[in-house]
């Protein structure tokens, strides 16, 4: 992801500022991204805007700005995206006590992070196939 600008949004959007404390700075962010089309089997560059609040001083600048917008999405990638998708919390369809599984996909992620895995779904695919490679993770604990 390449970000080119992070410019103020325009003036109609300053009311924002006053009305919810912790807002100090809003950002319009406009991104250019290369993403990979299976059935043309070719790479497409796509546009994309993004507007953010922060509560960082208006100062920041927009290098500064771009590298926490990174950041954000990082967070997002590795762990939202995987607990969600990968090990399927966003499906489940379990009704008593759905903190505590939330609990053991937590337990089960953090045991994979530790021992260095880095493709969670490969690992999880693997891990299926052979118990003794989810007993080498006793390790980890």
């Amino acid at each position: 992801m390449r970000v080119f600008a992070a410019a103020a949004l325009p003036a109609e959007w300053d009311g924002l500022i006053h009305t919810v404390p912790f807002v100090r700075t809003n950002r319009e962010v406009r991104r250019t991204r290369d993403v990979f089309h299976t059935k043309s089997g070719e790479w497409r560059e796509t546009h994309e805007t993004g507007y953010y609040v922060s509560d960082r001083e208006p100062t920041v600048s927009a290098q500064s700005y771009a590298q926490a917008v990174r950041g954000h999405w990082s967070i997002e990638n590795r762990q939202h995206y995987v607990r969600g998708v990968t090990l399927g919390e966003d499906r489940s369809r379990i009704r008593h006590n759905p903190g505590l599984f939330a609990r053991l996909r937590s337990f089960a992620l953090n045991i994979l992070r530790s021992s260095g895995v880095t493709h969670i779904a490969q690992a999880l695919y693997d891990n299926a196939l052979n118990l003794d490679r989810i007993l080498s993770y006793v390790e980890a604990i």
